[in-house]
C-alpha cells in the first residue's frame, strides 16, 4: 500500500501527487499545461484554456487567445513558476515563453468551527470532510514549495483515500519508511475516522497517544514546519500529525499567538492540571484511610469531622464520586449540544448537594471530585486527557492497598511506562520543540 510517487516538473519545487503535467500538441509543436490539482479549478482550466486550445491550429495563436483571458500574466522569470502554482495558477509553458492563468479552486464547502481544540485568539476555522479541499487548506497555509503531497489508499473494502503530507527539506526519511512499513501492514476492512487510522498504524495497547488527532489547520500548517508527517483521510474533518510527544499535547495553538510570559506559566497549569486530576483522588484515600499524620492537626480534625456522617471506607467515597462524574462527562458528550451543558451542569450540583446531605459522601470530596474534573478540561487535547481519566483510577486502587507509598510508587511506574514509549522513533518525554531530528 504504498503512495505513488511523481517525477518534478517544476524547478524548485517537490514532486507531488497532485502535480499535474498535460503535453498540448498541435501542428508538431507542443506546449506544456501544469497546475496542481487540489488548488486549482478543473472545470475552469477546461473551460478556459483547454477550450482557447481546442479553438486553435497553432501555438502562436493559441498564445494569443490566453491573453484574453482573466488573470492571464505573462512569466519573464522561470524561477517564478513554482510560487504561481503555490498560489493557484495554471501555466502554460511555450517553448520560448510561459503564461500563467489565475485558477483558484473555490471552496466547495464552508468549513465549521474548530470544536475538539478550542482557542481564543487565531484561526477559527477547522478542517472539512471533503480530502481535495484539506489538502488545499493546507496548500494555502503552508504555501512552501518543498511540500509533498502523496495519495494511497487504506481499507481492503472500504479503500478510502487518505493524503500523506510533508515538507521534504525537513522530514526525516526514517519517519517516512516507518509510516510505510507500517500502512502496508493494515489489515482492517472498513476505516471510517482519524482515530481509527491512528490506532492501526500505533500500538492498540498504547496507554497514551503517541499520534496527534487535531482538527485544526494551523496547529497542522505548524507541525510541517517541524518537519512532521501529516496523514488527512477522506471523509473526516481531522488531521494526523506524528510523530507526537507528551509535550505536544500539552501545548495549546494560543501559546503561539501570546507572549512568552503568559504563555509559560499556562503551561505550567497545564502540568499541575495534570497533576491533579490523576493523583489528587489516590493522595485523599492514602492520607485519609493510611498516612493522616500528614496533615496539619486542625486540618485533619475538620477532614475527620467532614466524614463523620459517612458509614463506610474513603476508597468507596471516592469510587462513588469519581464513577458520578465520568458518568456526568459522558452525559455531556452524548446529550444534544443545546441541553448536554445544562443537564449536565443541574444534574451535578443536585447530585452533590444531595449525596453530601444523605451523608454518602463528605464535602471535602466534592471539593476534590470537581477540582479533578476541572483540571481535566485544562488538557488542550482529547485523547490526552482520556488517558488522564484513566490513570487516576489505577492509583486509588494503589493507594487503597499500599496508602502513601503505593500512590509514590505507582506515579513512578507511569512515569517509567511513559519513558519507554516511542513515537514513530522518537523519545515520548523528549520537549518536541524544534525540527524533528533523529534521536540517537
Amino acid at each position: 500500500m504504498k503512495p505513488f510517487h511523481l517525477q518534478a516538473a517544476v524547478p524548485g519545487l517537490e514532486p507531488s501527487s497532485d502535480l499535474v503535467s498535460r503535453t498540448l500538441n498541435v501542428n508538431q509543436e507542443s506546449a506544456q499545461l501544469i497546475y496542481l490539482s487540489t488548488l486549482c479549478d478543473k472545470q475552469y482550466i477546461q473551460s478556459s484554456i483547454m477550450q482557447a486550445f481546442d479553438a486553435c491550429g497553432n501555438l502562436a495563436e493559441f498564445n494569443a487567445k490566453l491573453t484574453m483571458i482573466a488573470g492571464f500574466e505573462r512569466i519573464k522569470n522561470g524561477n517564478l513558476q513554482a510560487e504561481k502554482l503555490l498560489h493557484g495558477f495554471a501555466l502554460v509553458v511555450f517553448p520560448d515563453a510561459i503564461c500563467a492563468i489565475e485558477a483558484k479552486k473555490a471552496s466547495l464547502a464552508k468549513p465549521s468551527e474548530t470544536s475538539s481544540e478550542s482557542i481564543i485568539q487565531g484561526p477559527q476555522k477547522a478542517f472539512s470532510e471533503d480530502l481535495e479541499q484539506n489538502v488545499q487548506i493546507i496548500r494555502t497555509r503552508y504555501p512552501s514549495k518543498n511540500l509533498n503531497v502523496e495519495y494511497t489508499e487504506i481499507g481492503t473494502e472500504s479503500r478510502t483515500q487518505l493524503a500523506i503530507l510533508y515538507d521534504k527539506a525537513k522530514v526525516d526519511p526514517d519517519i517516512l519508511l516507518d509510516l510505510d512499513k507500517r500502512l502496508a501492514g493494515v489489515e482492517a476492512a472498513v476505516v471510517q475516522a482519524s482515530n481509527q487510522v491512528q490506532m492501526l498504524l500505533t500500538s492498540r495497547f498504547e496507554f497514551f497517544p503517541t499520534a496527534l488527532v487535531t482538527d485544526r489547520p494551523d496547529r497542522t500548517a505548524l507541525s510541517l514546519s517541524k518537519g512532521k508527517v501529516i496523514l488527512l483521510l477522506n471523509g473526516t474533518p481531522f488531521s494526523i500529525n506524528l510523530p507526537a510527544v507528551f509535550y505536544d499535547f500539552m501545548v495549546s495553538m494560543d501559546d503561539a499567538y501570546q507572549s512568552p510570559w503568559l504563555t509559560r506559566p499556562l503551561l505550567i497549569l497545564r502540568y499541575m492540571a495534570v497533576f491533579i486530576t490523576t493523583a489528587l483522588p489516590a493522595l485523599y484515600v492514602a492520607a485519609v484511610s493510611y498516612n493522616p499524620e500528614f496533615f496539619q492537626t486542625q486540618l485533619a480534625i475538620e477532614i475527620a469531622g467532614s466524614r463523620a456522617a459517612v458509614p463506610y471506607a474513603s476508597f468507596y467515597e471516592v469510587f462513588f464520586m469519581l464513577f458520578m462524574t465520568e458518568a456526568l462527562t459522558e452525559a455531556s458528550i452524548r446529550l444534544p449540544k443545546h441541553i448536554g451543558s445544562t443537564a449536565t451542569t443541574v444534574g451535578g450540583l443536585i447530585l452533590g448537594q444531595a449525596a453530601q446531605e444523605a451523608g454518602l459522601v463528605s464535602s471535602i470530596m466534592i471539593i476534590i471530585a470537581s477540582s479533578v474534573a476541572v483540571s481535566n478540561f485544562v488538557i488542550p487535547i482529547n485523547t490526552m486527557s482520556y488517558s488522564m481519566r484513566l490513570i487516576k483510577f489505577p492509583l486509588v486502587i494503589c493507594a487503597m492497598y499500599f496508602g502513601l507509598v503505593g500512590v509514590v510508587t505507582g506515579i513512578f511506574c507511569f512515569i517509567v511506562y511513559a519513558a519507554s514509549l516511542r513515537s514513530f522513533g522518537r523519545p515520548y518525554l523528549k520537549l518536541f520543540i524544534g525540527e524533528a531530528k533523529k534521536s540517537r
